[in-house]
């Protein structure tokens, strides 16, 4: 399966794909000139002595500009040696300069791509609670969202009226209450549902299912009748059934499209990658992990043996036992950290903002890979959470499992009986209601 890129972009990154903004075109033909002008140096590069060279390779370094690459033009006598060392250092930073500028035109490219793509309407069903906040900023944020509703059942105005003065592009409108559901939902390309109570001390996902499953199911059913082409992100809690629940309710109406109904589980993906980063010193930009299964304590399967950078054939089993532990009760964790006053809201928008961005960028042509909860038949359970490839249409093509570790495979044994358990519940659930 293809790995992720190292890197992600927060939702507003003014250039797609990059963490920095694309520079104007004049900046660009100043970039070209530059390199340019390297080359000639080159050409024209005479004897000079080592200090010459020394600050002149300063003078690149720093700038990279045409006045210092004209210099070299003028350079003293010196020996054969110091013109030929002189030289591979110019040719190197010309590459350099060229190679920055190749790259300001993609990025420029692709944030214009961004800029001219269709109109997409975003929802966030559960605007005024923990996650449905920061994630509705983060969404505002998006400079693929051109309008975003936010809907609750109480006190959404107020997040819409806050989040309407943030000063990038997208159209904000804020609805409260059962009678103006349907008009939130019109129109919508994404609908990314945080609804319902957060898990407190002492509660299991199964005490969250009692409550949380029926405000789902209003709420898909609400989807399928108002629009029935959006791409599903579900976050509330449990996944494992609540992903199950919208598919039977979609399809008892007929409207159900197996690739467009994706359980959100990036913030495993999010704590795993944090979580090995800070164990092996190594920069969390460049880490890569791939996390299969569900998304509840044991049936969340990281998969360290697939990890990028590789974990070091002589890591201790305890340490791999500890992170795979550590990444399953994430959410224990901050719960127990909060006292009751929360779950994990900040870390969870955060995750699922990443994962509305990729839904976006499929969506608008450029294909994201990104694991998530999702129909399956990759194993023998009915719905399970690989990397996908993410497109126009929603979810193109499913990534296998790939290889497991002796313990990973052991792990896999044994949430496989729980995580079919609640796919079941949740299907129970419907054919009941």
């Amino acid at each position: 399966m293809a790995a992720q890129a190292p890197a992600q972009a927060l939702p507003g990154s003014a250039a797609v794909g990059t963490g920095q903004a694309a520079p104007p075109r004049a900046q660009l033909r100043s970039t070209k000139e530059e390199a340019s002008a390297a080359a000639k140096a080159l050409a024209a590069l005479e004897d000079a002595t080592e200090e010459d060279v020394d600050a002149e390779l300063r003078l690149v370094r720093q700038a990279g500009s045409r006045r210092s690459l004209q210099r070299s033009f003028g350079f003293g006598r010196s020996s054969k040696a110091v013109v030929a060392a002189a030289a591979a250092a110019m040719r190197n930073a010309a590459q350099r300069v060229l190679a920055q500028g190749w790259q300001a035109v993609q990025s420029s490219a692709a944030e214009f791509s961004t800029r001219a793509a269709k109109e997409r309407k975003v929802a966030v069903l559960g605007a005024a609670g923990g996650i449905g906040q920061p994630l509705s900023l983060l969404m505002k944020m998006n400079p693929q969202v051109t309008q975003l509703s936010l809907y609750d059942v109480a006190n959404t105005k107020g997040v819409a009226a806050d989040c309407s003065h943030i000063n990038s592009s997208a159209r904000v409108e804020g609805f409260e209450g059962d009678a103006s559901l349907a008009d939130a939902l019109k129109g919508c390309d994404l609908v990314i549902i945080p609804a319902g109570v957060p898990r407190k001390p002492g509660m299991t996902r199964d005490d969250l299912f009692k409550i949380n499953a029926g405000i789902v199911k209003g709420l898909v059913e609400a989807c399928g009748k108002h629009c029935p082409g959006a791409i599903l992100n579900i976050i509330s809690n449990p996944v494992n059934s609540t992903v199950p629940i919208a598919a039977e309710a979609l399809k008892r109406m007929g409207v159900y499209d197996k690739r467009k109904l994706m359980g959100v589980t990036t913030l495993d993906v999010v704590r795993a990658k944090t979580f090995y980063a800070e164990k092996l010193g190594l920069d969390v930009g460049t880490v890569d992990v791939p996390v299969v299964g569900g998304h509840a304590g044991i049936t969340i399967l990281p998969l360290f043996s697939q990890a990028t950078p590789t974990m070091p054939s002589s890591t201790p089993a305890d340490v791999i036992d500890a992170l795979t532990k550590r990444t399953q009760d994430g959410g224990t964790e901050v719960v127990n950290a909060k006292a009751g006053k929360g779950s994990a809201t900040l870390s969870m928008a955060y995750a699922a903002a990443l994962f509305a961005d990729a839904c976006l960028r499929g969506m608008n042509g450029a294909t994201a890979t990104e694991c998530t909860f999702v129909e399956s038949d990759v194993t023998d359970l009915p719905f399970f959470a690989t990397k996908v490839k993410l497109g126009t249409e929603g979810v193109e093509a499913i990534h296998p499992v790939g290889s497991m570790s002796d313990y990973e495979k052991e792990v896999f044994a044994t949430m496989s009986p729980e995580l079919l358990a609640s796919i079941e519940k949740g299907i129970k659930f419907v054919k009941d209601n």
